[in-house]
């Protein structure tokens, strides 16, 4: 489920999945299996991919459609 949306996102900007494995410190392989859905994703690894792509952690999880990320208090 939410495994597209990392996958939608690095597609929609055109960069492949050893440029986000480096962004995240891991190996290729392990972004893969994320995106795969074989890994779990941790929470910090959530908040970093939010962070970068600029929307929410819930609409990651797919629990909204909106991607605009929460102000900051």
């Amino acid at each position: 489920m939410y495994y597209n949306q990392i996958r939608n996102l690095r597609e929609d900007r055109d960069l492949k999945q050893e440029e986000i494995a480096k962004l995240l410190h891991c190996s290729q392989a392990c972004y893969s299996n994320y995106e795969k859905g074989k890994r779990e994703i941790p929470t910090e690894v959530l908040n970093q991919l939010a962070d970068f792509y600029g929307v929410s952690v819930d609409y990651l999880i797919g629990r909204t459609n909106v991607k605009e990320p929460y102000p900051k208090k």
